[in-house]
């Protein structure tokens, strides 16, 4: 099947079904679908925070985790 056939489908799949079930799932997966970056719903803060985070990371300024748990042991 090609693309323009399955949006056929679907769309004579959509307007037969009378279950609100699936039409509000096909509505929530277009909501997502639109929605924005979550990097644009943070805070000035919280991206600040996560960029310097990143930052020491790159400059190699953190402790690895194995290591870190096997001294609060």
């Amino acid at each position: 099947m090609n693309f323009q056939a399955d949006k056929i489908e679907l769309a004579k799949m959509l307007l037969s079904t009378n279950d609100p079930e699936i039409i509000h799932s096909i509505k929530q997966i277009f909501k997502k679908e639109g929605s924005t970056d979550f990097w644009d719903q943070l805070t000035l803060e919280q991206q600040t925070e996560i960029n310097q985070a990143i930052l020491e990371i790159e400059n190699g300024e953190f402790v690895d985790f194995d290591l870190f748990m096997a001294k609060h042991r």
